[in-house]
């Protein structure tokens, strides 16, 4: 049932697909699945993380939750690189890299056996994972006239990586092991290598060579500055309440259904549900960027995450999912922003280098939330940690104020 939900999921993701200029469909499904696959690999552990500390004799998940800050941390640092020779090298061919990478990474966790592989191969894999955003996303986006419905598409895919990644995760620790729930996905992941480079065609020029793919809003160079300065500080605090709440959730919800819901099977399909759901938010929200300036849009999208995790901080059992799918709904809907600001202010032949500048330091401060949640948790318990949350998003709704306010015509600058 689930696989057959998952097809139909993603044969609407391709029937809806706006055709990318010089790509066929195929290529289009597969850089959306790219998405997918990305956010699913980092979440796998998170899912599993109770499982495999049991299996490296640790008493709690708390423990072992530390070794993954490496994964978090390349998913960041290594975005830089990443963008860089996507734009000198050509995207298709990191794409190859991604797929393969990923993949090969994932089967070398499976094969880990003590907390401190285990920390370095997930760190390998989250150097794999960096490719995608400054690479695949600037790709799916290139010659495209409504980017921010391509890139809520490709935001309702990723995040279906991570409904994914709760779902198959939790059914195959149940029937298989955690290490199944690594391996499978990884052998699938080098198929899709293949299929990419056999269905992909080779670029004639490297992004950084070519005409046009000019930036839909010209700054001057102060207001672009201050756009990146803003956009890259807003993204750290989105990444610190992404990254706490989708590495959090599993925990959070088995913590909130105690003795109501154990089964981890069950609790992972809830998660998955709860994803699944969110992730429809950010359609709607890529249909709005196209027709509405950004800045009122983001700051209600921030403001309505505060009130909402203060409720999950002090809910329990079904009380707690409604909140925490609240919560995912607006978390989830903020996420195209960032990009769709790229695409806006940012000329096609160096947004890959900006984006990736932009996620080494969104994504490497932000994977302190990582390192930090294990021992947060265990020393002032979810509901205190929630409301640091509420506070790190009434911080981003002030940083969104900064913003360069949208010109009212084609014609006007922005103030």
């Amino acid at each position: 049932m689930a696989n057959q939900t998952h097809s139909k999921v993603m044969n609407t993701i391709s029937q809806a697909l706006p055709q990318v200029s010089g790509f066929s469909r195929a290529v289009s499904l597969l850089l959306n699945i790219a998405h997918g696959i990305d956010h699913m690999f980092l979440l796998i552990f998170a899912t599993a993380v109770a499982t495999i500390a049991a299996d490296f004799g640790y008493a709690d998940w708390t423990d072992l939750m530390p070794y993954s800050v490496g994964a978090f941390a390349m998913f960041g640092l290594a975005a830089l690189p990443a963008g860089r020779l996507g734009d000198l090298w050509g995207r298709r061919i990191m794409m190859i890299v991604f797929f393969s990478g990923i993949g090969v990474a994932a089967l070398i966790v499976a094969l880990t056996q003590n907390a401190w592989q285990l920390a370095a191969a997930l760190t390998l894999l989250g150097a794999f994972a960096a490719i995608y955003h400054p690479v695949g996303i600037p790709m799916l986006v290139q010659n495209v006239s409504n980017p921010g419905a391509v890139i809520g598409i490709n935001g309702l895919a990723g995040n279906l990586g991570i409904a994914v990644a709760a779902l198959v995760t939790g059914f195959l620790v149940k029937w298989i092991g955690w290490r199944a729930a690594f391996a499978i996905p990884g052998v699938l992941a080098i198929v899709c290598a293949i299929v990419f480079a056999m269905v992909c065609p080779k670029e004639s020029e490297s992004p950084s060579k070519r005409k046009g793919g000019k930036a839909k809003v010209v700054l001057t160079p102060a207001m672009l500055a201050r756009a990146f300065a803003v956009m890259t500080v807003a993204a750290v605090a989105s990444s610190l309440i992404f990254n706490f709440t989708t590495n959090g959730n599993a925990q959070l919800l088995s913590e909130g259904f105690r003795g109501v819901v154990e089964d981890p099977a069950l609790l992972g399909a809830m998660l998955a549900l709860v994803y699944t759901i969110a992730s429809l938010a950010q359609i709607v929200v890529g249909r709005l960027i196209d027709s509405m300036p950004f800045k009122p849009l983001q700051l209600w999208m921030s403001i309505a995450q505060i009130p909402l995790l203060i409720l999950a901080a002090y809910a329990h059992d079904w009380w707690l999912f409604a909140a925490l799918l609240a919560v995912m709904v607006f978390v989830f809907g903020s996420i195209p922003f960032t990009d769709a600001m790229i695409v806006r202010y940012v000329d096609d032949r160096l947004r890959s280098r900006v984006a990736g500048m932009r996620l080494t330091v969104a994504f490497g401060i932000s994977s302190l939330a990582v390192w930090l949640l294990g021992p947060l948790v265990k020393n002032i318990g979810f509901a205190n940690a929630l409301w640091i949350l509420a506070g790190i998003a009434a911080i981003r709704s002030a940083i969104v104020l900064l913003l360069p306010d949208e010109p009212a015509q084609a014609g006007d600058a922005p103030r």
